[in-house]
């Protein structure tokens, strides 16, 4: 069954704002018009989207799926790193985590846990997931959603920090720019080096967490969670879906094909499940 799943798969992001702490880079040599000022909002700037912010929240949505099996996942950080907060390792420990590498008795022979072999740790050993940039455009007609890219309008956001004291009147105290991206609608393109059963479910599951607790702070994408600017829709694009089929989610004027119902049936019924299963087992088997 895992065979019919192809190395690269797609995730549909959908979002009003994005602010990511990494921020965004953005290809100004590339605006229309001659257009270059960031501030307007006829602006054609595109841009990229690093995969640093995208990386760790895919990671953290497939954390608590691992939680909520019983089983813990492998810390991010190394045991002796100089955290800013004290016992912040040994807490993470306590909930839900094991030491980084714990699973493994070779780096080199052992996958250790699921997260541990998606995300890979020490030394030159890669993790079996590959994670992209997102490449945004805001001309609909040059973006290539088989490659993963999306639908997005840069802009540069001006932030007043005002003063909270009442005898102040709100006088501002400083301005703050924040790079930003409107209106995004694309897909995030991953690749595994490696296509196990396992994967999937995890995959599967951590995006559907994700999306269902979007709306919770620890949940959302990027470093601006505190005015909504990371809130995303986001789904699994079928699997099964062919290159022109992946295309006809993204086109407003058409709807799925009879062969993408059938699909959708047999994902649900029948890959979805086993893939479930997989990781459920691998969970309990302390991996």
């Amino acid at each position: 069954m895992i065979e019919d799943i192809d190395r690269d798969v797609f995730v549909r992001i959908q979002t009003d704002l994005l602010v990511v702490g990494d921020s965004i880079m953005t290809d100004r040599h590339h605006a229309s018009n001659g257009n270059y000022e960031d501030d307007d909002p006829q602006n054609q700037i595109g841009g990229i989207i690093p995969a640093f912010p995208l990386s760790g929240w895919l990671r953290h949505g497939m954390e608590r799926v691992v939680h909520e099996y019983d089983g813990t996942a492998c810390h991010p950080g190394e045991a002796n790193a100089n955290f800013m907060k004290e016992d912040v390792y040994e807490r993470d420990l306590g909930d839900g985590y094991h030491e980084k590498g714990a699973c493994i008795d070779d780096p080199k022979e052992d996958n250790g846990c699921v997260v541990f072999d998606l995300f890979g740790g020490f030394g030159n050993q890669p993790g079996k997931v590959m994670r992209r940039p997102i490449k945004f455009n805001p001309v609909r007609s040059s973006v290539d959603y088989t490659c993963g890219q999306a639908e997005g309008h840069y802009r540069r956001l001006n932030r007043n920090i005002v003063s909270r004291n009442r005898e102040d009147n709100r006088e501002p105290l400083r301005n703050a720019e924040v790079d930003a991206v409107a209106n995004l609608d694309g897909c995030w393109h991953l690749s595994f080096r490696e296509t196990k059963p396992e994967f999937i479910g995890l995959l599967a599951e951590g995006i559907d967490f994700l999306d269902e607790h979007k709306t919770n702070f620890m949940h959302q994408l990027g470093g601006a969670r505190n005015f909504g600017a990371g809130i995303v829709d986001c789904h699994l694009i079928n699997p099964l879906y062919e290159e022109r089929e992946l295309k006809c989610v993204f086109d407003r004027g058409k709807g799925n094909t009879n062969k993408m119902d059938e699909k959708d049936d047999r994902w649900a019924e029948e890959y979805r499940p086993a893939f479930a299963d997989a990781l459920e087992e691998r969970i309990a088997e302390g991996l």
